[in-house]
């Protein structure tokens, strides 16, 4: 029984390698160090079947040392020292730290996760993992700050089309069938930058029509899916475009598509802990202001969720999301910190003003740090004017209130403290 497409096309090398260039492409953070013949402990961040689990194997070739896998599935504690010692006895032969891959590190508990410290940090292993997940949220923070955190992309349309050539070219058995690519809109659209799926679409498709040459167009494609919906998603749900139909119902003010969407992924079996996540980062990015009870009641969730569990849990997640999407709603916050981020990247270091800085020392009070610092709480109604924006930026505005009763109130204040600085 032959391999399935996606495993045989599995790349081996760095060349074959598709996508991903901001970090192996020419001159990029992870190839340097891959032909360097040196790497760091770090974890690789994005979505399923871009390239994560092949990227650790083929830098465990490149650098021809000891590959050790972990499924965080499945591993425990003890699974974790004995490779942790296996490693340490086969170090001797290698220059390079064997690498330990684990797949799936979010699902690591603290106490695995804890397993692995020392062993990191002194080296006697390199770490590899791979998440889905946002690490901040579900690696402990002593592991986190021990690794380089890289963020893969969702494959773009031009390497998707890429590897449909690659494959209907080079792979013996496609070969056979005399693949003609008519359309490609479906396949890429249910692929949704996912390499592993756009691959099994094409296999499903290819194995269900008799006829050579096949002819793949987008009809054939949608139909043979529609049929057998389970062929294309691991979990029978499109996981990135129907947590993308939820949270978009909620910024959408509509409580019934929202809800909708919910059902369908409590239906599917979806993570509740990934909801969860969804509907506090809605709350602060798209009710922000206008409704600041809305972070507190999206938290809550969260707690509830992680408290009661199946089937419960769906209660206090319905009760958020009904909450979020009839909430007024703000994104000045988001539009905030990005206006602020961009400042920053545009101007650099700029210095602290020598009024805001603290002086702990002498030497620092003659220098005038701190100096004309005017202390806020001693002046009537706990406010003075005086500058806290670099030198550089002292005019520019980052924050911009929108039109809601909350944010109004602030701009209200803002006005009587500051004048036309707000207007």
């Amino acid at each position: 029984m032959s391999q399935p497409l996606a495993e045989r096309m599995r790349p081996k090398t760095l060349d074959e390698y598709i996508g991903q260039q901001h970090l192996v492409g020419k001159g990029a953070v992870l190839r340097k160090m891959i032909d360097a013949g040196r790497i760091s402990s770090f974890i690789l961040w994005g979505p399923p079947g871009v390239g994560k689990t092949t990227l650790a194997q083929i830098i465990a070739h490149r650098l021809e040392t000891p590959f050790y896998t972990l499924s965080a599935v499945t591993s425990g504690v003890k699974d974790v020292r004995e490779v942790i010692e296996k490693a340490r006895a086969g170090r001797f032969f290698s220059q390079q730290s064997p690498i330990l891959f684990i797949d799936e590190i979010h699902r690591f508990s603290k106490s695995q996760q804890d397993s692995l410290l020392g062993a990191v940090e002194k080296g006697t292993v390199t770490l590899i993992g791979a998440t889905t997940e946002n690490p901040s949220f579900e690696v402990i923070r002593p592991l986190l700050s021990r690794c380089q955190l890289y963020v893969l992309k969702p494959l773009e349309k031009e390497d998707l089309l890429q590897l449909l050539h690659r494959v209907i070219e080079g792979d013996a058995i496609m070969k056979e069938r005399q693949i003609e690519l008519k359309e490609t809109d479906a396949m890429l659209r249910y692929s949704g930058g996912d390499a592993r799926k756009l691959l099994n679409i094409l296999e499903l498709v290819v194995e269900a029509d008799g006829d050579i040459p096949v002819v793949i167009t987008d009809e054939k494609v949608v139909s043979r899916l529609q049929q057998n919906p389970l062929a294309y998603d691991k979990d029978g749900e499109m996981h990135y475009d129907i947590i993308s139909a939820f949270i978009k119902s909620i910024r959408g003010s509509d409580p019934d598509g929202a809800l909708y969407w919910l059902a369908r992924m409590v239906e599917g079996g979806e993570d509740p802990a990934f909801i969860a996540r969804r509907l506090v980062i809605s709350a602060s990015e798209d009710i922000g202001l206008a409704n600041p009870n809305a972070l507190l009641l999206a938290n809550a969730a969260f707690d509830a969720v992680m408290k009661i569990g199946w089937p419960e849990g769906r209660i206090p997640l319905a009760e958020a999301t009904v909450y979020l999407a009839t909430s007024p709603k703000s994104n000045s916050a988001y539009e905030g910190i990005n206006a602020a981020l961009g400042v920053v990247r545009e101007t650099g270091n700029l210095p602290v003003p020598l009024h805001l800085r603290n002086a702990p020392t002498q030497l620092m009070k003659q220098l005038g740090y701190g100096k004309d610092y005017k202390y806020a709480h001693a002046y009537q109604g706990n406010f003075v004017e005086q500058q806290f924006l670099p030198d550089e930026l002292q005019s520019r505005r980052l924050w911009h209130p929108q039109d809601n009763m909350a944010e109004a109130k602030m701009r209200e204040r803002m006005l009587h403290l500051w004048g036309k600085r707000f207007e």
